[in-house]
């Protein structure tokens, strides 16, 4: 019985934790004014017919607040690094020099930060419902048991105080996102 309780205790810690990470994951996505490697991460390049991330076929740095430069190993790959970028449709214009692939980063408008934001913040609201979500699948596991009510009311409370914490977190890290995507 000790070991069910644990391990309903512990994967419902686990999954609300991974939730977070996903949040923390999808947010780095979310330009915030200055140009970063991250913006690029979900580029894919057609590598020898293969799709294969950026990251595996260039050096991809930020020289300024403004540019993202892009050095592939093979100079052939260039057109191939600019047509990906395209497809992923990040509001990018990539142009080469015939050695690297450069992008600049146009500093964000009001209504465009606005935009990201909201964005922002459904990410934030989706991981919430998933961290709610856990929370009921663990209440449906505990009610399962074959343990006494005050039992069951105690790791009740304790779900509960997990789910309070992870939606805090969530509303934290959501709070700094949203600060850092409103700076000018």
């Amino acid at each position: 019985m000790e070991e069910e309780i644990k391990f309903i205790i512990d994967s419902t810690r686990e999954t609300m934790g991974n939730a977070l990470k996903h949040l923390e994951k999808k947010l780095i996505n979310i330009r915030a004014g200055k140009a970063s490697p991250s913006m690029v991460s979900s580029v894919m390049v057609d590598y020898y017919g293969t799709p294969t991330p950026l990251n595996q076929v260039a050096n991809v740095n930020t020289p300024d607040g403004m540019t993202i430069s892009i050095q592939p190993w093979e100079k052939s790959l260039i057109p191939d690094i600019e047509k990906g970028i395209m497809v992923a449709n990040l509001g990018f214009n990539p142009m080469n020099n015939g050695e690297s692939v450069i992008i600049n980063v146009p500093p964000l408008t009001e209504e465009r930060r606005r935009e990201l934001a909201k964005q922002a913040k459904h990410e934030a609201e989706e991981s919430k419902i998933g961290v709610r979500n856990d929370r009921k699948n663990a209440m449906n596991d505990i009610k399962e048991l074959d343990i006494s009510e005050d039992m069951k009311s105690n790791l009740e409370i304790d779900i509960q105080e997990m789910t309070d914490y992870h939606i805090k977190r969530i509303d934290e890290i959501f709070s700094v996102k949203e600060k850092e995507i409103m700076t000018v």
